[in-house]
């Protein structure tokens, strides 16, 4: 396809990829978009879903639940699926596994061949890499502070330096250090990173407005388990918490002139065409079956999320389609509406917030060293129970130090993409 035929897609057809669909969040991310898509876009409307998962057997299973659920909303709607009064849903698969580099690549080139722009990217697949819990420190917890242990956990056991398969196949041909990833960092960070930069070609195709970049991140990205010094959280038991707040860190720190000569080189601008714009969201809390815990346990877990929040929690979505709330209005929401936001109140972490009632909605989110806004004496009202207990509001020193870390992970990141790509390359050849 040519520039020309690129850049003469009309902007009412929506092209949106959600990574990790199979399940979870990400499959309720795909099915709470359909609906709101169906229920508020008018009839000359289309959305394409492209969805990955890491096998043939998911991405076909999926598929088939998606269009049932399609399916399903149109007759709950009382919508025939030929109505000329309704968008039209389009569903694309596509295979990918975030820890194979190479696997990286050959989507790149399929997402490059087969579509003519992508509007938004949900960056939701992910791994946790928990072992279990430290049950003492859970008791404890609970028991002391309900809400907060419930919100802000501690008590997570995770596997310490778990490294991806081999990215190469003559290792010997290579550094050891070069061919390490760590498997949390590599799937929730680094494969979607090499991703983005492969397709930013897509994110910038649409002349009228820009391409979205939806970082998924999480309440527990805590800056005391992110060390700059281990990037890649292979030292630490917390690499999940780690990866989370290296998300926070690349998003909001994005639009910061300090890192910009390293967002470019993530983001090549195109003078012909608006750069795409990083966001960052958030499901709340959920009940998944991201920990390894007796399925019993998982029902006890999910009735005490409902009691924090029927007792005042404003984060406990409970479910994935409500988690899915945050990410969705930001695929969905008109760019104006969120410029808007940002102009009045800085760039910040969106999340799936709910009452007591459950009833979601999006709500900005306090981040350690940016606020929630970016800006010191933010003047937003923040929920009661919606920040960690020790929460500090943000001062110069916080807000100039969060600056600083976002520079150098951002020169860190680009350092390690071109390193990688390098190895592939020199291997190829």
């Amino acid at each position: 396809m040519t520039d020309r035929q690129h850049a003469n897609v009309e902007d009412f057809h929506n092209y949106v990829l959600v990574t990790g669909a199979n399940g979870g969040l990400g499959y309720a991310i795909c099915c709470r978009m359909i609906d709101e898509f169906i229920l508020t876009r008018p009839s000359s409307h289309s959305l394409r879903l492209i969805i990955t998962t890491r096998d043939k057997t998911k991405s076909h299973d999926t598929v088939a639940k998606l269009k049932d659920h399609i399916f399903r909303t149109r007759k709950h709607h009382k919508v025939h699926e030929k109505s000329p009064l309704v968008p039209k849903i389009y569903l694309q698969s596509e295979q990918v596994d975030l820890c194979q580099l190479r696997s990286v690549q050959v989507l790149v080139q399929r997402l490059i061949r087969s579509l003519p722009k992508l509007d938004t990217v949900i960056l939701n697949a992910g791994h946790g890499g928990f072992t279990g819990l430290d049950w003492p420190l859970v008791i404890w917890s609970i028991l002391t502070n309900f809400h907060q242990a419930l919100t802000y956990p501690t008590f997570k056991l995770g596997g310490v330096g778990d490294l991806t398969a081999p990215q190469v196949s003559d290792i010997s041909s290579t550094e050891a250090r070069s061919t390490q990833l760590g498997q949390v960092f590599c799937s929730n960070v680094f494969g979607h990173y090499l991703l983005v930069h492969g397709i930013a070609y897509l994110l910038s195709n649409s002349p009228a407005t820009s391409g979205r970049i939806i970082w998924t991140s999480s309440l527990e990205a805590y800056d005391s388990t992110f060390s700059i010094d281990d990037l890649q959280g292979l030292s630490s038991p917390s690499a999940y918490e780690s990866s989370k707040r290296l998300t926070d860190i690349l998003a909001l720190s994005s639009r910061l002139p300090s890192a910009q000569p390293w967002v470019d080189g993530f983001l090549p601008p195109r003078s012909d065409h608006r750069p795409p714009k990083q966001y960052v969201a958030h499901p709340g809390i959920c009940a998944t079956n991201i920990l390894p815990i007796h399925w019993i346990l998982v029902y006890v877990m999910t009735a005490a999320f409902y009691v924090a929040r029927w007792t005042g929690s404003p984060w406990h979505t409970v479910t994935s389609y409500k988690g899915a709330c945050a990410p969705v209005w930001l695929a969905l929401a008109s760019q104006e509406e969120l410029d808007a936001i940002e102009e009045n109140g800085g760039a910040g972490k969106w999340g799936s917030a709910i009452d007591w009632q459950g009833e979601e909605r999006a709500m900005r989110t306090e981040v350690q060293g940016w606020g929630v806004g970016g800006e010191v004496g933010d003047n937003v009202d923040l929920p009661k129970n919606s920040r960690p207990r020790e929460a500090e509001d943000l001062n110069e020193d916080g807000k100039a130090r969060f600056g600083l870390i976002g520079r150098t992970c951002w020169q860190s990141m680009e350092k390690l993409r071109v390193d990688w790509e390098e190895i592939l390359k020199e291997e190829d050849d």
